[in-house]
């Protein structure tokens, strides 16, 4: 079937192949998201504003694999630590791929990867990169249930790929 390109911009591309319309994003190969748990069984979480939909969502440590310069042939592990490391200041001695899918399957092409961090080290404060206002939450695994329900309760939202992380915290 063929594709039909209805509008290219610097990051996406608006598809459309049959009757279905999708989005790609340019060079990517798609996105990791870090489940970061400490050895005082904290998990690593970011907040950060959302202009897609105009509010703060609490997620996982996250980015696209290979849309920077210099980083496009960036094997998925070493993106997972890289981003861990800029967005929340904690470097990780190692990652490991526990699931793959897609992330919005009727919107767009992009997949993602959901890596466990192991081996963490608290280097700096994190934020991220120019460009990004990023706050980062450690919070007690034992009560990360009830932290997330007020931030919800006080207008956040809540990625849901952190109760994915969080079946893995738990299922070791």
């Amino acid at each position: 079937m063929t594709i039909e390109i209805l509008h290219s911009a610097k990051w996406l591309v608006l598809k459309r192949e049959g009757k279905w319309e999708y989005v790609s994003r340019v060079n990517e190969r798609g996105a990791a998201f870090i489940l970061a748990v400490t050895d005082a069984q904290e998990i690593v979480l970011v907040e950060q504003y959302r202009t897609a939909v105009h509010a703060n969502a609490i997620e996982l440590p996250a980015g696209i694999i290979g849309d920077e310069a210099g980083f496009e042939d960036e094997a998925r592990e070493a993106a997972a630590l890289r981003e861990l490391e800029e967005e929340t200041g904690f470097r990780g001695a190692h990652a490991e791929c526990v699931l793959t899918g897609p992330v919005a399957a009727g919107l767009c092409s992009e997949r993602f990867f959901l890596f466990r961090a192991t081996g963490l080290t608290r280097i700096h404060a994190g934020g991220g990169v120019e460009g990004e206002n990023i706050t980062v939450h450690v919070v007690p695994l034992a009560t990360v249930r009830e932290w997330l329900e007020a931030r919800a309760a006080e207008g956040k939202l809540i990625d849901a790929r952190i109760h994915s992380g969080l079946w893995y915290a738990q299922a070791r």
